[in-house]
């Protein structure tokens, strides 16, 4: 594992109110896709990356946490765990219900609030730690949705974060998908947040610093043919790619996506074992 780094920032870049506009048109279109399938499917399975965030962060019990663009509640859960004061929000209210039922289920108190991440709904200063994994990095305002991560942390707060990198297995599947549905030209691609170069611009003038460290998910499933099975049914984006393009399409997206799965599949049994590259993030605000 790569040792952890701290790196200096630089000022952030804003959108145009014209793009600001195409975003929003974008954003409905995203809602949609999170909206589809059942996101919670695969969610649970990352859980491992939201107690190893926590940890990093060193979270104290009583602390105030908010977990933006939640999901189901991964880090949310593990927050909790810790004894932490949580609210747990997203914008796809499904998913908050599920969340809801894994708290439940676990006798973990957490508060669940529907919530756009480019437009929180809480007072300037209002948590100690502000949380995301593999969330707020899809936002398609990218410096709004960090603008807002900082308002709502306290000075000498904590923002942690885990993103996908470019290179890593689910950077590339996205990249696979894109040749064959380009993403619209208005937004930033969501890896970006998983490079120290963008996250340096989007948190700079507030930041004291960011410590990033390169992490792997490994990604365990029966085969090649159950993975794409579970992400095809359930994970929003690639269930609204697969259903935008015509069956010959599909053929050939599918093979490209088994071609990658073989290229980085470390298991030799049949079954799946892909290691997928992820940059945890903390940074801690002046």
């Amino acid at each position: 594992m790569p040792a952890a780094t701290l790196t200096a920032v630089k000022p952030s870049m804003q959108d145009t109110p014209a793009a600001s506009a195409d975003l929003t048109v974008i954003k409905a279109r995203q809602k949609a896709a999170w909206s589809s399938g059942n996101y919670a499917v695969v969610g649970t399975t990352l859980q491992i990356v939201g107690e190893e965030l926590c940890e990093a962060l060193d979270l104290q019990a009583g602390s105030k946490v908010l977990d933006v663009a939640a999901g189901n509640g991964m880090v949310s859960l593990a927050a909790a765990r810790r004894w932490c004061d949580v609210v747990s929000t997203d914008y796809v209210a499904s998913l908050l219900e599920q969340g809801r039922a894994r708290a439940a289920a676990e006798g973990v108190a957490i508060e669940f609030k529907e919530a756009d991440a480019e437009a929180l709904p809480f007072s300037d200063r209002s948590f100690d730690a502000v949380l995301s994994t593999f969330g707020v990095m899809f936002t398609p305002n990218q410096d709004k949705a960090a603008a807002e991560l900082l308002r709502v942390c306290k000075p000498g707060g904590q923002i942690g974060l885990t993103n996908w990198t470019p290179d890593g297995f689910i950077g590339q599947m996205f990249k696979t998908i894109g040749k064959h549905l380009p993403p619209p030209a208005a937004a930033k691609s969501p890896l970006l947040w998983g490079t120290r170069a963008r996250l340096t611009e989007m948190f700079e003038p507030a930041t004291a610093w960011i410590k990033t460290e390169s992490r792997h998910y490994n990604f365990r499933y029966r085969s090649a043919q159950h993975f794409l099975e579970v992400f095809r049914t359930y994970y929003g984006p690639m269930l609204k790619a697969f259903s935008a393009l015509e069956m010959p399409q599909q053929n050939r997206l599918e093979k490209d996506l088994y071609d990658l799965i073989a290229r980085m599949n470390r298991a030799d049994n049949g079954t799946m074992v892909v290691p997928s590259e992820y940059l945890e993030v903390v940074i801690m605000k002046r």
